[in-house]
């Protein structure tokens, strides 16, 4: 599954879905979709995002949760990295004070 993350703001986002869950649950939502975080709301969930990674770069970076590497020579992407593109996109929502919404 692919989730796509969407505001007036920005441009759209697409990710895998165990990424994307992943990333929703650390910004402090139930992980559901399709669903949207109200306007409002948006500086909190990114604040949160951004200490969920700030705690992962402090323990050393491993993967994001729900991510597997199944082929071991493949480079393992950080969760600063896969945060990276959502949190431009909340940076965005939250300075225009749009609202954030997602979908599969």
């Amino acid at each position: 599954m692919l989730v796509t993350f969407r505001t007036n703001a920005y441009a759209n986002i697409t990710m895998f879905g165990d990424v994307a869950v992943s990333l929703l649950k650390m910004m402090g939502h139930s992980g559901t979709v399709p669903s949207a975080i109200r306007a409002d709301d948006v500086p909190q969930a990114l604040e949160r995002l951004k200490a969920a990674v700030a705690r992962d770069k402090a323990a050393g970076g491993a993967p994001a949760q729900g991510v597997q590497d199944n082929d071991s020579e493949e480079p393992r992407v950080s969760l600063a990295n896969r945060a990276f593109p959502l949190i431009e996109l909340l940076e965005a929502a939250a300075k225009r004070k749009s609202d954030v919404m997602w979908d599969g």
